[in-house]
């Protein structure tokens, strides 16, 4: 097992789960589009918006890459076929806790139940398993994820 290699996989696992959730939105699978959710809470500008949006998702998949590995070294092995079953857990954990409990909990232009009549809220909140952005969405999320988790493990295990 290798970090190098864990670094590597989470760059090109984004890349593949970023792409595969883009191709989605413009096959009209789902409306979601995660690197503007993720890039509004932090500014208004919508052009801005998906350029930091997609930093952040990058980031994040390094991040959640390192928590696969943790648990790779923790148990002495990784590969392709546990790093794709990280992701089949990954996936709805951030369909559930994350994009639909917590990101509208801190996001400021992120409607909730929480808002009062008289704000504006600019963008509609994901729902139960982002389901807010189209009956499709929770299987195109847990298929990409998969993927990221697949190609992951991969790398973190040929880069040994």
């Amino acid at each position: 097992m290798s970090a190098w290699g864990t670094v590597a996989g989470a760059f090109v696992g984004t890349l593949v789960l970023t792409t595969a959730l883009r191709a989605a939105g413009e096959m009209r699978l789902t409306r979601m589009d995660l690197p503007f959710l993720l890039g509004t809470a932090v500014t208004v500008n919508r052009t801005r918006a998906k350029a930091v949006g997609y930093l952040m998702h990058f980031l994040n998949g390094e991040i959640f890459a390192f928590m696969y590995y943790a648990v790779f070294l923790a148990i002495g092995t990784a590969g392709w076929w546990l790093g794709a079953l990280f992701g089949l857990l990954h996936g709805p954990f951030a369909g559930t806790a994350l994009v639909s409990v917590l990101l509208p909990l801190i996001h400021p232009r992120m409607d909730s139940p929480l808002t009062s009549a008289p704000e504006v809220a600019l963008l509609e909140p994901p729902g139960f398993l982002m389901l807010n952005y189209g009956p499709s969405t929770p299987v195109v999320t847990a298929l990409a994820h998969i993927g990221y988790g697949a190609i992951v493990g991969g790398f973190t295990m040929l880069a040994a």
